[in-house]
């Protein structure tokens, strides 16, 4: 068995071995029968066999030597060839290289092509176009150009050159058995149907919707080219029936468009589902399609989602966006929501497209504006209603509420301004005339325009249908005559007031009687004034009385005294001591006053010098003290007044003493045999004060010491260094006589020319003060204030004396009032602050101190003063709102908000007028900078509504309701708001703020809305 075995192997090998013997030999014998062999694969698109046969033939040159040249290309070709189907990408390199260097035209040509399918399959287009022009059909199969067609057309269409693709698809989709007949069919239909050829493009997605690949691609283009076609019915049966079948490739677009169709046809209901799951399912839409689907649910009355719609579409100026927001001011109306509506209707009539809805959205702003309060807007609106569509229907209803705003408004400027550009106004409108003078005029007062608020104050005097107005008119009148300092005219306005005293906030008898008393005090009729004061204060006064009660009841108590009853009057005082009142100390200052006016010397001595015992830190100490000098001076006790001499030269607060102190204190000297010290005390006064009486009756006192001393010669130096030789004063007191006969004699020309030729003659003479003075007052007398300015300040440079109190105030008034220079009324306010003896000017420098320095806007210098100003008795109304107004700008620059909010809290209460629009809008803007926006926004509302004269503060609570909106991220109000600003303020910088927060707010409206951005 093993023996067989083993023979029958020894066979087989006897009879391999020939044989493969046989094969090499045939091999060497035919050197391109692997070249043949791997051919053969190739033919066969055996590509991965015969590309590692080509690979050895290339690469280890079996048999390469025996290779004719022409074989050895065609390895070379086949086998990049091979490596190109195979996706090696090993092979593009070496393929560029065959096209670039071979110079066999047909192999290179057929690189060409295979390369360019490589770069196709591979995704490179543009290299594939590049070597499909390369290529050349001659040297292809009829199924490789057809390839090569249907890949250059698809390569063309990716990059978007259709017309370079159109006629590469039209050649195969002509060839219904090319396997990219289907293919072609549907890209030539793509490009067609671009070109609005919707036959043809039918056509080929008709073949193409027979494909599983297209058949739920293709429904939505033939739905589309139905409707463009205008074949709705069709387009609206096709799509509905596609989008039954599930996996609608478009299906989103298809239910627009079917909804689209629904919507043209008017079948709402029907279109609402469609468009509803298109917009949901979108992230952006067209506004066409936002405002279809809005659309349907406005018809389905389904007020929310309609609102949430229009609502994006604002801010257009085409006919789609007029429509959105008419639709949608409608929407809002639906829902009671007015003020929104208000917004969509100033949107709406800000667009052009459509006159109609424009008319009616114009009249319903105005409307909707009067309705929620925006006075100021409605005003505006019927306005601009009437003057863009007087014969609208609308306008004798915009008429009968124009006037009705007139009567109920406190815009009282506008108004007034409307007013007065109406023509032919009925009664009705004419019988309002003095009400909006009047609110006005009390506006103006409230802002410190007083010279005009008395122009309008006197129309309402000559004005018919005035009785209403009449009593108040005649109460400001007389207050303002008051404050320019003419107590005569406001005698006679406030008289008038107390026939007919009607009564409304600040206008009332007591007030009236109060200002008629000082008025009178002013022209020294003393008894009347009492009887004035006396009815305002009563005949008791206590604590519980109020600060006007307890002035009055002391100023009652110094007409008595002037009037010489001292009895009556100590009775007076007493009271208010007893009580230690405001104004105890002046009170018991008062009490000395009448002890010595009855020769009790030591009674009144004992009850100033308990006044500072009393009343530590008084005003009236430093008086107190010069009284009790005056008390011993008369009784010759000069030793005794030198003491309380002393402490009103120390007192810093008194220094309109100090030249009286100074001469006594001499004269006391003087009176002991103290020379030395008396002169002492001469020079200090010549040298502080050279310009005050007391200066010029020390000389006499100073010349005889020196003549004492036996120096007169050091007496004629020490004039002449002070100013005042000896040689003309004899010359100057002539002259100044001689000039003063003419003023008592009221011969105004002869006394300016005489006081003119005292100051030519003796520019530093000693009646330089008293001439600059009374040359001053008759300039004054005449009106000519500009005139008396520089006198008036002539007299102030001089410092302290007996004309100096009263020329710091003329000088501040002048400059203030009339020149409008408040740094120089600043300057002059202060002065009189420091220097005033009489309350009521102390009073006004106050006043005039704290406008000042607000119009330069020194929160921080002005708050004391303002302070200071808020603890003075019977202080005005405005004087109250402005210094709470200082108050609170400083808190707020101190960042102390809710001190700054209880402040201009204080400021709102007082009253109507522009520092009132200012703290209410201040206060909106702390509540908005503490993210308290429900409370700002109120805030800011109560501007608008009812503070519409200040349009600056108007204008400043819009853009902070614009604000609080954007903040809220409510677009929509945020644009309507700022846009009501650009559109309608005056005020350039406002307007400017505006437009760029508009801009913000469209911008990040865009961001967040479903419209999708041209």
């Amino acid at each position: 068995m093993n023996k067989l075995l083993k023979i029958g192997l020894l066979v087989v090998g006897c009879s391999v071995g020939p044989l493969v013997h046989a094969q090499t030999t045939q091999v060497l014998q035919d050197p391109d029968a692997e070249f043949k062999s791997a051919k053969e694969l190739y033919q066969k698109e055996q590509f991965s066999l015969a590309y590692p046969v080509f690979k050895k033939i290339y690469s280890n040159g079996i048999g390469k030597t025996n290779l004719p040249m022409s074989v050895q290309l065609e390895a070379e070709y086949y086998y990049i060839i091979c490596g190109l189907q195979l996706n090696d990408e090993t092979a593009e390199p070496m393929a560029v290289a065959f096209s670039e260097l071979e110079h066999d035209v047909p192999h290179v040509q057929m690189m060409n092509y295979h390369l360019a399918e490589y770069y196709y399959r591979t995704k490179n287009l543009g290299k594939a176009q590049e070597y499909y022009q390369q290529a050349n059909i001659a040297n292809l199969s009829n199924s490789e150009i057809a390839n090569m067609k249907f890949h250059q057309g698809y390569a063309y269409f990716s990059m978007q050159q259709f017309d370079k693709a159109k006629p590469l698809f039209n050649a195969i989709r002509q060839l219904p058995k090319d396997p990219n007949y289907v293919d072609a069919n549907y890209y030539y239909g793509f490009i067609v149907f671009s070109e609005k050829n919707y036959s043809q493009a039918l056509e080929c997605f008709r073949i193409a919707q027979q494909s599983p690949a297209y058949q739920n691609i293709v429904p939505f283009y033939i739905a589309e080219i139905y409707y463009f076609n205008g074949e709705r019915d069709k387009a609206l049966e096709y799509g509905e029936q596609m989008l039954s079948k599930p996996g609608q490739y478009y299906d989103l677009q298809l239910r627009q468009l079917v909804g689209h169709i629904l919507f043209e046809k008017k079948q709402y209901a029907r279109a609402l589902p469609y468009l509803e799951q298109y917009v949901s399912k979108k992230d952006k839409v067209r506004r066409e399609d936002l405002y279809e689907l809005s659309y349907c649910y406005y018809e389905a009355g389904n007020w929310p989602k309609s609102i949430d719609g229009f609502k994006q579409l604002g801010g257009g100026e085409d006919s789609l966006a007029q429509n959105s927001m008419y639709l949608l001011g409608d929407a809002y109306l639906k829902t009671n929501d007015k003020p929104n509506a208000r917004n969509a209707f100033l949107f709406c009539a800000s667009n052009n497209s459509n006159a109609v809805q424009k008319e009616v959205s114009q009249f319903n702003y105005a409307k909707l504006s009067y309705d929620l309060g925006y006075m100021d807007a409605a005003l505006k609106g019927f306005r601009s209603f009437l003057t863009d569509h007087p014969q609208s229907k609308f306008s004798q209803e915009a008429k009968e509420l124009l006037v009705s705003t007139l009567a109920n408004t406190s815009n009282y400027k506008d108004a007034l301004s409307l007013y007065e550009s109406l023509t032919g106004q009925s009664e009705n409108t004419v019988k309002l005339y003095p009400r909006l003078l009047y609110g006005r005029s009390v506006e103006l007062i409230n802002d410190q325009q007083i010279t005009k608020a008395d122009e309008l104050l006197t129309r309402i005097i000559q004005s018919p249908y005035n009785n209403q107005q009449l009593p108040y008119t005649y109460f400001w009148k007389g207050e303002i005559a008051y404050r320019k300092g003419d107590p005569d005219a406001a005698i006679g306005f406030l008289s008038n007031y107390l026939r007919n005293p009607l009564v409304n906030g600040e206008v009332n008898p007591t007030n009236a009687r109060y200002s008629l008393a000082y008025s009178e005090l002013k022209t020294e009729n003393y008894e009347a004034a009492r009887g004035h004061f006396e009815q305002v204060a009563g005949s008791y006064v206590s604590s519980a009385s109020s600060a006007i009660e307890q002035d009055a009841y002391l100023r009652a108590a110094d007409c008595y005294f002037m009037t010489r009853n001292y009895k009556q009057a100590l009775r007076m005082y007493e009271q208010v001591l007893s009580q230690r009142l405001p104004g105890a100390d002046y009170a018991l200052l008062q009490k000395a006053v009448i002890a010595g006016a009855s020769s009790k010397n030591t009674e009144k001595v004992g009850l100033l010098q308990s006044l500072e015992r009393q009343f530590p830190g008084s005003a009236y100490t430093a008086e107190a003290n010069m009284e009790i000098a005056n008390t011993y001076m008369a009784d010759e006790n000069f030793q005794a007044a030198l003491a309380p001499l002393k402490l009103v030269l120390d007192n810093n607060k008194a220094t309109s003493l100090h030249p009286q102190a100074y001469l006594k204190m001499g004269i006391a000297y003087f009176n002991l045999d103290k020379n030395a010290e008396s002169l002492e005390q001469f020079k200090k006064l010549v040298a502080y004060y050279p310009n005050t009486q007391e200066s010029s009756d020390a000389v006499e006192y100073i010349r005889s010491i020196f003549v004492a001393n036996q120096k007169p010669g050091d007496f004629v130096a020490f004039m002449r260094q002070q100013g005042k030789p000896v040689t003309y004063n004899e010359e100057d007191s002539l002259t100044f006589r001689s000039a003063m006969m003419r003023y008592d004699a009221k011969d105004v020309a002869g006394a300016k020319a005489g006081f003119a030729d005292y100051l030519s003659k003796f520019p530093d003479g000693r009646y330089n003060i008293e001439v600059n003075y009374f040359t001053a007052e008759l300039y004054i007398a005449a009106k000519d204030y500009n005139k008396a300015l520089p006198y008036y300040t002539a007299v102030a440079a001089k410092g302290q004396s007996q004309y100096a109190e009263r020329s710091l105030l003329q000088a501040a008034r002048i400059y203030y009032f009339d020149l409008k220079d408040y740094a120089s009324a600043e300057k002059y306010f202060t002065q009189l602050k420091e220097l005033a003896r009489q309350q009521e000017n102390k009073l006004e420098a106050m006043r005039g101190l704290l406008r000042c320095q607000f119009k330069a806007q020194k929160w921080k210098e002005a708050a004391p003063n303002a302070q200071e100003l808020l603890q003075e008795k019977g202080i005005a109304t405005d004087d109250r709102m402005m210094a709470n107004m200082v108050v609170a700008k400083n808190h707020q620059l101190n960042n102390e908000p809710d001190l700054a909010l209880a402040a201009y809290k204080q400021v709102v209460a007082a009253g109507k007028s522009e520092w009132s629009a200012e703290a209410q809008y201040r206060s909106a803007e702390i509540l908005f900078a503490e993210n308290k926006l429900p409370e700002a926004e109120k805030g800011a509302f109560e501007v608008i509504k009812k503070l519409g004269s200040y349009e600056y503060w108007v204008a400043k609570s819009y853009i902070l309701l614009g604000d609080i909106y954007t903040k809220e991220k409510d677009w929509f109000n945020a644009e309507a708001t700022f846009k009501s600003i650009v559109e309608n303020a005056t005020i350039t910088e406002l307007k400017t703020e505006a437009q760029q927060k508009l801009i913000q707010v469209q911008q990040e409206k865009n961001k967040v809305n479903k419209v999708e951005q041209p």
